[in-house]
């Protein structure tokens, strides 16, 4: 995977290290991962949006696959996406871009988000794959929705006991949800991207920060999205998402968006959840037609 791009683990000023994916030559774009995965879920998007001329930095969340995972508060601002943000901004300093195109999926387009709402002036475009802002999906918090997005509420509750649950199998508990949000096709993963989302996964330090990432995002998360409302981001958006995936079948997503930012464009492809692994060459050429705008 991810044949001729450099391997690094880049120490930030946020105090985190940062595992790092870099390739290609061109305009930059940041590509951030969602869970219960690594920057490997770029692993098929990747090497093509090097041969469309982009230079491609793919990293670990913090807390994720093999970035740092800093000991969390009572209030898990450490997990905080706009402590997230800030190491990602952070990182593309370190990596000489001072502007960027930026898309995020699933947790990374949460990331993502905050990162556009705190450093809007270096991101020239943002997409999501895949997601509705936080906020608006609890606020519409329905049957439907927490059936098929269970973990939202099981992962926030108090330690330790989704990490003890998950932890007494965890690839088990990975491969079911990763095949089930998968469309009906858990084909799309490769054994070798699955090897490491399991490597990565059985760690229980991973899975305790992967809880925190979830408690964040019900409180400290929804206080900072609480904060910036009526707050529009300016730069264009391209919303994705999976015509067989839950998050377009309860909301009109660009809709949604546009209650978010000035300029909203969006289209589903017909997959489920993972669009990186299951539709990667219609995910690269929409993102590289978009950020060529």
């Amino acid at each position: 995977m991810f044949d001729g791009f450099t391997d690094r683990r880049i120490a930030l000023p946020t105090g985190v290290t940062l595992r790092v994916r870099v390739g290609g030559e061109g305009p930059p774009v940041l590509l951030l991962h969602g869970y219960p995965q690594t920057h490997v879920c770029w692993h098929k998007v990747a090497p093509l949006m090097v041969e469309k001329g982009f230079t491609v930095v793919a990293s670990d969340l913090r807390g994720y696959g093999d970035s740092s995972r800093p000991e969390t508060t009572p209030d898990h601002a450490p997990y905080s996406k706009r402590a997230m943000a800030a190491d990602q901004a952070a990182l593309m300093s370190e990596l000489g871009f001072e502007t960027f195109a930026l898309a995020g999926h699933d947790r990374g387009g949460r990331v993502a988000h905050r990162l556009a709402l705190d450093h809007g002036a270096r991101v020239t475009h943002l997409a999501t794959l895949d997601i509705a802002p936080t906020a608006t999906m609890y606020a519409r918090t329905e049957k439907t929705f927490a059936t098929g997005y269970y973990h939202w509420f099981f992962l926030i509750q108090p330690a330790p006991l989704p990490e003890r649950l998950i932890g007494a199998d965890p690839e088990f508990y990975l491969r079911k949800k990763m095949g089930a949000w998968a469309g009906g096709d858990a084909g799309s993963f490769t054994d070798e991207a699955m090897a490491e989302y399991i490597r990565c996964f059985s760690d229980p330090a991973c899975i305790a920060a992967t809880c925190e990432d979830y408690r964040t995002a019900a409180t400290l998360d929804l206080e900072h999205d609480k904060a910036d409302e009526g707050r529009k981001l300016q730069m264009p958006m391209l919303a994705l998402w999976g015509a067989r995936g839950l998050v377009g079948r309860l909301y009109d997503v660009p809709e949604v968006w546009r209650e978010k930012a000035e300029k909203v464009d969006g289209r589903a492809l017909d997959c489920g959840h993972f669009l990186p692994e299951e539709r990667p060459e219609e995910t690269a050429e929409a993102l590289a037609e978009f950020f060529k705008l």
